[in-house]
């Protein structure tokens, strides 16, 4: 990690005896990999009538420091993850790495049938076939056939109650009435019978957020869009129909081959979108916040801007040994498209520390003192203000000190 000098350095200085010589002194600051260097410039002697030697002057003004945090991170789709066959069955057809794959599209085949993809982020766990069933899941396969365009009709809103049959059960006659035992079977006293079959009344379940209801329209909606895809037309659909997963994928690797079980991991894909990985140590992705915005420099000195996503929770080792630095996961997304750019290094740029609304110079106007501290030299009469510094920053120092205020003009060596 690399950063800009912190509020804790400052310039290197020229201590000793403070300079008194009766011509024009220069004091002139230079900006270098190392820090800042002084030099005194002393004016030729010169007649009394000579113009006086022009000087470079600044103004102090009000703004916003930040130092910059810079990480390597690498350019590509971001990590793959396996998909694996939701049911039983061998695997007929499998996609070409690279291909993209979206929404309703198969994903592969088990048993010669299609198994498309649906976006949501929770996996069918249950077979949807009985009417009023509520869940998370009768919510993916609404949105996502609203999505492909089918028409659900009208779902029930969340605290809405709606009715969910419940099977039969068991109950016993009326008082009084017999009935007659099995063959082979006693009777446990008089006016003993048997439980009678009666039908249940309907439950009632409310609506919860993000939950969807199987009600008629939507099993409708679910047999046009089988018979689009040229699945059975059942109205129902089982677990390992569709593949759920967070978005539109690109595959990576296929990992089956045709003919093997589909209860296996068959492949592993990616976002579509290209996106960059930095592994930021701990201390720092600590400091980084999901939707920071970011500079990235690609090969060629290229710059875009970019935002994190997403800070991983979970800490790696990339060397298993004793001397590893635990990691981070940092994804940032740029702004820019990135075609023809698959995969690179690049340096991801990010703020450090922030200080808002300060007195600021540019570094070149600050004068050391030999007697140790800095000062401004004042435009108008050339007298020297000592000042402390704060910040340094992208060529800037924070100032603050006696008699310095905003627009105040002072000599400037750059």
């Amino acid at each position: 990690m690399s950063t800009e000098q912190s509020p804790a350095q400052s310039p290197p200085r020229r201590t000793g005896r403070r300079v008194v010589v009766p011509a024009v002194l220069t004091l002139v600051v230079a900006v270098v990999a190392s820090g800042v260097v002084w030099s005194v410039h002393r004016g030729p002697a010169t007649a009394g009538g000579d113009p006086p030697v022009p000087v470079q002057t600044t103004t102090v003004v009000r703004t916003d420091l930040a130092t910059t945090v810079s990480l390597t991170g690498t350019l590509g789709y971001g990590r793959a993850e396996p998909v694996k066959g939701g049911r039983s069955g061998t695997v007929t057809w499998l996609p070409p790495a690279g291909a993209t794959v979206t929404r309703g599209r198969q994903l592969y085949r088990i048993d010669d049938q299609p198994v498309p993809l649906f976006y949501g982020g929770l996996p069918l766990y249950r077979d949807l076939a009985e009417p009023g069933t509520v869940g998370r899941d009768v919510r993916v396969v609404a949105s996502n056939l609203k999505a492909l365009g089918y028409e659900i009709g009208y779902q029930p809103v969340p605290g809405e109650k709606v009715s969910r049959p419940v099977k039969s059960a068991a109950s016993a006659p009326p008082a009084g009435q017999q009935t007659s035992p099995e063959p082979g079977r006693g009777t446990s006293g008089q006016g003993a019978a048997a439980p009678m079959p009666t039908a249940a009344a309907p439950a009632r379940v409310v609506v919860r957020k993000g939950e969807g209801v199987l009600t008629g329209s939507l099993m409708r909606a679910i047999k046009r869009w089988q018979q689009d895809a040229e699945l059975p037309v059942t109205g129902r659909i089982a677990v390992g129909d569709v593949a759920v997963l967070p978005g539109a994928v690109r595959v990576d690797a296929v990992t089956a081959l045709r003919g093997d079980p589909a209860e296996t991991p068959l492949l592993t894909v990616t976002p579509t979108a290209k996106v960059i990985t930095v592994q930021a140590d701990v201390a720092e992705a600590g400091t980084i916040q999901r939707g920071d915005r970011v500079t990235v420099t690609l090969p060629g000195d290229k710059t875009v801007d970019g935002t994190v996503s997403a800070v991983a929770t979970a800490v790696t080792q990339d060397d298993p040994g004793p001397t590893a630095t635990p990691k981070r996961a940092v994804t940032v997304t740029v702004d820019d498209d990135l075609s023809g750019i698959d995969a690179a290094d690049v340096q991801v740029d990010l703020a450090g520390e922030t200080r808002e609304g300060v007195l600021a110079v540019p570094v070149g106007a600050l004068v050391a003192l030999s007697e140790g501290g800095y000062a401004l030299q004042l435009a108008d009469g050339g007298r020297f203000v000592a000042v402390t510094t704060g910040m340094f920053a992208k060529g800037m120092v924070e100032v603050s000190g006696d008699g310095i205020t905003e627009d105040l003009a002072v000599v400037t060596a750059s």
